[in-house]
């Protein structure tokens, strides 16, 4: 089984996949600023993997082995196989180095339900408001 197809699919995608592979791309490169700070960018990486193959029906194969008078026949079937591979890398921060220390500044990335989540005060205040004019109106 070690000479079988699907495992130089794999071992292709595999040293691909190494090439990418490299710690400057979780953690950049540093830039120096001309106020003397440095910043470090900061990625989050995620890797995918996938391969698959099938044989599917082929000839018989009868020159291989005899046994006595049977026929030993091992079946040739014809391969057919593939792999992809995926990168996905998001900027989530920059480290920052200066005179007064050093800070980790977070890239904010909101969700619809975060964004919705933060509203909700002046949504609050605008029905309250809405509330007070219509009593206010109702009293005259």
């Amino acid at each position: 089984m070690a000479d079988h197809p699907i495992n130089n699919i794999m071992d292709t995608a595999m040293v691909n996949i190494k090439e990418m592979i490299n710690v400057d791309t979780i953690i950049g490169n540093p830039v120096d600023t001309p106020d003397g700070s440095v910043i470090i960018p900061v990625s989050k990486v995620s890797f995918g993997l996938a391969a698959g193959g099938a044989e599917y029906g082929g000839a018989v194969d009868f020159s291989q082995q005899t046994s006595g008078d049977k026929v030993i026949a091992p079946v040739k079937y014809p391969f057919a196989g593939g792999s992809g591979a995926g990168v996905s890398i998001s900027p989530t921060a920059f480290i920052v180095s200066n005179s007064s220390g050093v800070q980790l500044i977070p890239i904010n990335e909101c969700s619809a339900v975060e964004k919705l989540i933060n509203m909700i005060p002046d949504v609050m205040n605008k029905v309250n408001d809405l509330i007070t004019n219509k009593m206010g109106k109702s009293k005259e």
